[in-house]
């Protein structure tokens, strides 16, 4: 990082310190600076957001300028930073950036919405909160992943069973590999979050691009094992 950010962003620095009454000073002093963009075209509120510094985010969203959807050089809102932050943590401020209107359709420069980052962290409730919000379960990145292709990937049955029965997500739709979430779950050796695919009908039939089947990336025979066992003892083959 710059040496002389601190002097050239003051606010950013603030907020990403958790500098509450500094930045309040700051923003009093002059609040222009809510609408600085730094080097990585970040504005103070996308600093503010990724530290979970709720304070200073209440302070910048207080703004008459202040725009719920401005992205920085990836393409990345202030929704989709908070939908990224671990456990869930960014959950109070998605509830108050929701209320401000940010639009829960932005895609990155990527392709990704709010709802891949927040499938890729694990975190079911901000999953559920944008679910309850009309962030689409049925959006593909540039990649051709949906945000079920990130649940099978980690492996979390609760999130697969949300995207599909309240995000309405296609089970068996593939990426630009060819690769269905189902691949995905058995590449990774994630048995129990396969098993969750093949009882919502995930097609064990359905070939990647290297022609591979979903049980032919199992990662070894002990994981092959147990899905074709645990998919028979449901009335399953594969």
């Amino acid at each position: 990082m710059d040496p002389n950010y601190d002097a050239k962003f003051p606010l950013h620095e603030a907020a990403r310190e958790g500098q509450t009454q500094h930045a309040e000073s700051l923003l009093t002093a002059n609040p222009k600076l809510a609408n600085v963009k730094d080097d990585d075209e970040r504005l103070p509120i996308h600093w503010a957001v990724a530290f979970n510094r709720l304070p200073i985010v209440e302070l910048l969203v207080a703004s008459k300028t202040f725009d719920p959807d401005v992205e920085d050089r990836s393409g990345w809102t202030p929704l989709m930073i908070a939908a990224s932050l671990k456990n869930a943590e960014g959950d109070p401020i998605i509830d108050l950036l929701l209320r401000k209107g940010a639009d829960v359709t932005v895609q990155s420069t990527s392709g990704q919405n709010a709802l891949h980052f927040a499938t890729s962290k694990g975190n079911i409730s901000t999953v559920r909160t944008l679910i309850a919000n009309k962030c689409s379960a049925r959006v593909k990145d540039k990649r051709g992943q949906l945000a079920l292709h990130r649940a099978a990937a980690i492996g979390s049955s609760p999130i697969i069973k949300l995207l599909l029965e309240e995000g309405k997500s296609p089970v068996n739709a593939t990426d630009m590999d060819g690769l269905t979430a189902l691949h995905h779950a058995i590449s990774e050796g994630h048995g129990d979050a396969a098993l969750t695919l093949l009882k919502a009908g995930a097609e064990t039939d359905k070939r990647s691009s290297d022609d591979l089947l979903p049980i032919d990336m199992a990662p070894d025979a002990k994981i092959r094992s147990y899905i074709v066992q645990m998919a028979e003892r449901e009335g399953i083959t594969i």
